[in-house]
């Protein structure tokens, strides 16, 4: 569910979002439009903005876990985390985490990868909320809800800054909800 379409309707924060992101085109092969954040990072303005919509829709959800999905993930799961009272869960890829892992994989719209998690890193009945910047075809997403649940976390939404609609990876989430603040730019 895009922001605009479940009542936020502060146009304005949100192109201001949308206009900080570059695209880099034929990244990382030929005919992909990489959706770039880092600009949207550069931006103060921007960033902050974005943190805060997450922020003010999460607060009062009695989320109990953010899990960010590696590597964009990690630029807004730990502020949304901090600011409504929850531990940050990072979800990283293959042979990053020290210790014991649960693994998960799953196919993107150009490969395949896995995600892994610290075991004993969420609870059973824990609520989680899964952030990254994009989602796309759903693949990693999917992948991190399965490895949440296999451990007995709730998952109650997935969060996207960007999201590709004819892609359709909502499709992949298991039934969960999604909420994308805009749509990429071309």
């Amino acid at each position: 569910m895009y922001a605009t379409k479940n009542g936020l309707h502060e146009e304005q924060r949100l192109k201001i979002i949308r206009d900080s992101i570059r695209v880099v085109p034929h990244f990382p092969k030929p005919g992909i439009m990489f959706q770039d954040i880092t600009t949207l990072l550069l931006d103060h303005k921007a960033f902050k903005l974005t943190v805060d919509i997450f922020v003010d829709r999460y607060r009062n959800q009695n989320i109990s876990a953010v899990a960010g999905v590696e590597a964009r993930g990690f630029m807004f799961g730990p502020s949304i985390a901090l600011a409504i009272g929850a531990k940050f869960i990072p979800l990283r890829k293959p042979r990053k985490l020290p210790g014991e892992v649960i693994s998960e994989a799953y196919v993107l719209e150009y490969g395949t990868d896995c995600l892994e998690m610290h075991v004993g890193a969420v609870h059973p009945g824990e609520r989680v909320l899964v952030i990254d910047d994009i989602v796309a075809t759903g693949g990693t997403l999917s992948a991190a809800i399965r490895l949440l649940e296999r451990v007995g976390a709730e998952v109650v939404e997935c969060a996207c800054v960007i999201g590709i609609p004819e892609l359709k990876g909502i499709g992949k989430l298991n039934g969960k909800p999604l909420y994308v603040l805009v749509e990429p730019r071309q």
